[in-house]
């Protein structure tokens, strides 16, 4: 393609138009509050990077249309998002481009393995991080002072699941599967732990990686020790692929998943096989309060598609920064964090509040199962 040249006076017009077009130059009236964002939208998990952005984006547009004022200014805040690829290295990589862009607060990341590496960037840099979807414990024990979070650890949500399966499911020889990443070995770990504090027995405890689309040996291996329960440790495609393969190899073992399996593409994946299985996942269920019930119906508005999983999550690690700079009057981290530690409001996953370490205070996490096709929730419980 060719490109013509054009007049000086014509490209200075121009030049102005565009920067008039610039948001954060629009009116001396606003103040620029610029949110971070990072998360795995491109890749394998792409689908909950883009359901969270949506959530943390909702909070936002919300935000704007009450014309918050903060400073004796009306905030506008914008969203940067930034795509980890899931991976730790770009996570990193992704961190540091969010702090050279004078973000004033951080949602994210998804990944445990992201998160955990990232995390000190900000810290360093002195911006408050929430995080929205990792759970491993250690994200929060590391004595970081930006460090929050919004959902429930594994220590909490895969504990409550162990104990469920020894106290209540009454499974006397247990199996379990992960996927070796830090999310996965998280909840496993945690799990095990539980089990074993509770009396239980652990016949097995196999491995895979996050790559894994065949897990025949890993199965095989299980049904030789007659496991009544097979607990697994990663995320919906490959729990999809796990129940594929038990109802293929005759196997009646009751499936149960951590986090990150409750969801559409599971039941679509899985098909007919996901009748039964069960699965921890973070949080209450959105179906039951009515203003659950209402963000479902207005995110589907928002954005054209139904909530994937953690979409609430981000909505409410948005608000809980949103509530703490409008309640400080500021936007520098240094005045506004102190009010975030102690701030407390009703979020859609339940009561946000955040104890001595930045970890969500009173986590609940609810157990569901697939009937009919459908995940319908059984039991939720607070705390371990």
């Amino acid at each position: 393609m060719r490109f013509r040249t054009r007049p000086l006076a014509w490209l200075v017009a121009c030049a102005a138009a565009t920067l008039g077009a610039v948001p954060f130059a629009a009116s001396a009236d606003e103040l620029p509050v610029k949110v971070g964002f990072a998360a795995p939208l491109t890749g394998a998990n792409a689908g909950y990077g883009k359901d969270l952005q949506n959530g943390v984006q909702l909070a936002l547009d919300e935000a704007n249309a009450k014309k918050i004022t903060i400073g004796g200014k009306t905030a506008k805040f914008e969203i940067r998002a930034e795509d980890d690829q899931a991976d730790p290295r770009v996570g990193v990589q992704a961190a540091q481009k969010l702090v050279d862009d004078g973000v004033v607060v951080v949602v994210g990341h998804f990944n445990s393995g992201t998160t955990l590496p990232a995390s000190p960037i900000y810290n360093n840099a002195g911006i408050p991080t929430i995080d929205p979807a990792a759970t491993n414990p250690t994200i929060t024990t590391r004595g970081l002072a930006n460090m929050f979070t919004v959902i429930s650890s594994d220590a909490q949500n895969a504990g409550n699941a162990g104990v469920y399966a020894v106290t209540t499911t009454k499974a006397k020889r247990i199996a379990i599967i992960d996927d070796r990443t830090a999310f996965g070995q998280g909840e496993a770990d945690e799990f095990e732990k539980a089990v074993k504090a509770k009396g239980g027995t652990i016949v097995t405890r196999e491995y895979s990686d996050n790559q894994t689309v065949d897990f025949s040996a890993q199965l095989t291996r299980i049904k030789s020790t007659n496991a009544d329960l097979i607990f697994f440790g990663g995320l919906d495609r490959q729990a999809a692929a796990v129940v594929k393969r038990m109802k293929q190899l005759g196997m009646n073992a009751q499936f149960v998943g951590g986090g990150g399996v409750m969801d559409a593409d599971f039941l679509k994946l899985a098909g007919d096989a996901a009748e039964g299985a069960q699965a921890w996942e973070y949080g209450s269920p959105l179906d039951k309060p009515p203003e659950g019930k209402a963000f479902s119906e207005k995110f589907q508005k928002r954005f054209g598609v139904a909530i994937l999983s953690y979409a609430p999550f981000g909505y409410d690690a948005a608000w809980a920064a949103i509530n703490a700079m409008q309640k400080a009057n500021s936007i520098d981290p240094n005045v506004y964090r102190p009010v975030l530690k102690t701030n407390k409001f009703d979020g859609i996953t339940g009561p946000i509040a955040f104890d001595d370490n930045g970890a969500l205070k009173n986590a609940s996490s609810t157990l569901y199962q697939v009937k009919n096709g459908q995940w319908e929730s059984v039991v939720t419980k607070h705390g371990m």
